[in-house]
């Protein structure tokens, strides 16, 4: 297998970027495709000590910023380590591509180079986080702020199929992320949704509450783009907050230190449970073929974890599983 990787899409690129892909060689037993400045790459490798290993350097002389607009993809900045990878991917010399660059521009770039899956109206932005047993899919986070109620049945079945084939979930509860649990809660598109997801085959377990995600609601928690990004970084903030009050407390007295030292395995189990790099970041379901987008700031140990989450992505034939999925129910079948 092939993992085509963005070698300058980060705050800290390209070095944790080259890291992270040299231990996904040794411990996934995988090679790499790293596109971007060439010459650079092989700097800070030979800097770092890092082996190359296993890794093929495609040369792309341009970078997509936080600051460019997401179109630039495919005008000014073409020439960009991940319009590169994007392309590599579509061309087939690659099995799945993982970039931690501009989020607009990637899913522009996925849209207009790889494409979406036959059928898929939007792809959306699928972030892994954790629960209070295990681990949810929050579908869409943050790609499309304006959505339709068949999009919204369609990011079920999409969140559905990862969870099952890659997070080992079986029979995952979707829910659809609303105001109240009643069934005639939430506005015109809430309606739209809940009544597409009850029929749909999934195993729809109904609306949830925002408070409630966080305790077992569901496996995959459904919205539109706007919710979810709102759902997404009140989430990551409450869990910074809530471990640097935790670290406060612990290290405020003696005999608090002499606490944590008591529950320490238990603090670092619950620390690891919460650390987003655990997590990788977030597939981009509905693409034609793998795409993940690990965090801006990600490390070596994030970047490894999302090449991981992608090599499973692909192993579980994610995209086939999808397509066929998306044509049963477009032809008015039930999901298998």
């Amino acid at each position: 297998m092939k993992i085509v990787v963005d070698a300058f899409g980060g705050d800290n690129a390209p070095a944790e970027i080259v890291k992270g892909c040299a231990q996904a060689v040794q411990g996934l037993d995988l090679d790499i495709a790293l596109t971007g400045r060439e010459a650079e790459i092989r700097r800070v490798a030979d800097e770092t000590g890092v082996s190359l290993e296993r890794m093929e350097l495609f040369d792309a002389p341009d970078v997509i910023t936080m600051e460019d607009s997401a179109g630039e993809i495919l005008k000014s900045k073409s020439n960009s380590s991940m319009a590169l990878g994007l392309r590599l991917l579509a061309e087939g010399k690659g099995d799945a591509f993982v970039s931690g660059g501009n989020s607009g521009a990637l899913v522009v770039g996925a849209t207009f180079l790889v494409k979406r899956i036959r059928g898929v109206k939007r792809i959306a932005f699928a972030p892994v986080l954790p629960k209070n047993k295990g681990c949810f899919m929050l579908i869409d986070s943050g790609a499309n702020v304006d959505c339709k109620p068949e999009m919204l049945q369609q990011f079920g079945l999409m969140g559905s199929v990862y969870m099952e084939k890659v997070m080992g979930v079986e029979k995952p509860r979707v829910a659809l992320a609303n105001i109240g649990t009643e069934d005639h809660k939430g506005g015109e598109l809430q309606h739209g949704a809940f009544a597409l997801l009850g029929k749909s085959g999934l195993n729809f377990v109904g609306n949830v509450e925002a408070r409630d995600i966080p305790d077992d609601a569901g496996d995959v928690v459904v919205a539109d783009g706007f919710t979810g990004n709102v759902i997404l970084k009140m989430y990551e903030g409450v869990a910074i907050m809530l471990m640097g009050k935790l670290k406060e407390i612990f290290t405020a007295r003696p005999l608090n230190k002499l606490a944590a030292a008591i529950v320490l395995k238990d603090i670092k189990a619950l620390k690891k449970h919460f650390d987003y790099n655990e997590y990788g970041g977030a597939p981009l379901m509905g693409c034609a073929k793998p795409v993940f987008k690990t965090h801006g700031s990600a490390k070596a140990k994030t970047v490894y974890n999302a090449i991981r989450l992608t090599k499973a992505y692909v192993e579980g034939k994610v995209v086939d599983e999808i397509a066929s999925s998306v044509a049963k129910c477009s032809q008015g079948g039930k999901k298998a």
